[in-house]
């Protein structure tokens, strides 16, 4: 298992070294994956399988049923529909507009404390659970990388497009 340090450390060797990185250290990077669904790889999981999943490697921190705990780890969902009232719930399910960028970061940075542990199949399961409590997808729903890009978050068209001609939309 490489750390996030140790992926750090290439990329800055690289750049302080004032050279391309190499095939084999382009290679040992991470991908964005888009909200259309480019960079996500194989895999598949669904809410029933998240459940064991998240309870086992989640919930010390973020409690069973994704709630957090208050002044330690933030609530991953709940607030659906709060966002214009005047105590928004920011959460992964009522805030952020895509499902992609769910699974990135479960890829990425969780568990806390073991990073990069996951399978692909797991994080497909963790984030179809999380979406499962707040009514986006159903228990049984396959996610994978075909049909979770076209998983319809609550906040999907909460954010302004940049208008910048400068600046072109990466999808």
């Amino acid at each position: 298992m490489r750390s996030v340090l140790a992926t750090f450390l290439l990329c800055v060797t690289a750049v302080t070294a004032q050279r391309p990185a190499t095939p084999d250290e382009i290679r040992q990077r991470d991908y964005t994956v888009l909200p259309t669904g480019v960079g996500l790889p194989e895999g598949s999981g669904t809410a029933a399988k998240g459940r064991d999943v998240f309870k086992s490697k989640c919930a010390v921190c973020h409690n069973e049923k994704a709630e957090g705990k208050q002044g330690q780890y933030p609530a991953l969902v709940g607030g659906v529909g709060s966002l214009a009232t005047p105590r928004p719930v920011k959460t992964v399910t009522s805030y952020w507009p895509y499902a992609t960028t769910l699974f990135d970061y479960i890829r990425r940075a969780m568990p806390y404390d073991q990073p990069r542990t996951l399978s692909n199949d797991e994080v497909y399961s963790v984030a179809a659970f999380l979406l499962s409590l707040d009514g986006i997808v159903k228990e049984n729903d396959e996610l994978n990388a075909k049909t979770l890009p076209q998983v319809r978050m609550p906040n999907r068209d909460g954010f302004i497009p940049d208008p910048r001609p400068d600046v072109k939309a990466k999808r």
